[in-house]
């Protein structure tokens, strides 16, 4: 910044900005930390806001927000009560947005019913974040896509025939139907091997714990350094 050009204003009086004015950027990448940078400045100068505000105005809306969940369920896991362990796990583009490890309220009687509870646990969160996005004025590229890997559950919302050891949770089942008919959500299966809610459910191999840890793009803390970039003479 040493022969940058000082201006006693953030923008010259009376200019007005337009999508079609000047060139194209070749480094839209540098442009948009720019105006990222300078939004966090705006917290504490407040000035700053109107000029800021005009140049995010010309940013390019992104249209490939998307959000993908796993869920999981580790049947009558608890061994003093036999209730089963539910894990979920959302992304909103690469990132980790949500997250859930609990244990189930009520005793499940299948793997099928532990499975399908976590599902609904997993769609519910996901129709929030969805509410969140949608007043952020955040609009999705496609709907949130959720991966189960219990091929049971997933062929369960499909078919909805209620039997006798699915008709207790009916209105958990109607739930998920109806979100997929609405296409506001849509349930694929995945295999066990690449199920990351799993971690969120029972305890893993080491080997197993590194890898799903680096998929959830969580940091290993014992290679950070809390120093920086702080050097010794």
């Amino acid at each position: 910044m040493v022969h940058c050009k000082p201006a006693r204003t953030p923008l010259p009086t009376g200019l007005k900005l337009r999508v079609g004015d000047g060139d194209p950027l070749e480094d839209l990448h540098g442009y948009r930390s720019t105006v990222g940078a300078l939004q966090y400045v705006t917290i504490t100068r407040s000035e700053l806001s109107f000029s800021v505000n005009k140049h995010g105005l010309h940013l390019k809306k992104s249209s490939n927000l998307i959000l993908v969940g796993f869920c999981d369920a580790d049947w009558a896991s608890d061994l003093d009560d036999r209730r089963s362990t539910s894990g979920h796990c959302v992304f909103l583009g690469p990132n980790l947005i949500s997250w859930q490890s609990k244990k189930q309220h009520t005793v499940s009687r299948s793997s099928i019913e532990a499975e399908y509870r976590s599902l609904v646990d997993l769609v519910a969160e996901i129709t929030w974040l969805r509410s969140l996005l949608s007043e952020l004025q955040l609009p999705l590229a496609k709907p949130p896509l959720v991966w189960c890997d219990n091929i049971s559950t997933v062929l369960l919302y499909a078919n909805p025939v209620l039997h006798a050891r699915t008709k207790h949770i009916e209105l958990d089942l109607y739930f998920v139907c109806e979100n997929v008919i609405r296409k506001e959500v849509e349930v694929r299966h995945v295999p066990s091997a690449d199920q990351l809610a799993d971690v969120f459910t029972k305890t893993v191999f080491s080997t197993q714990f590194i890898e799903f840890r680096h998929k959830l793009r969580i940091e290993n803390l014992s290679t950070l350094s809390l120093r920086g970039d702080v050097r010794e003479d």
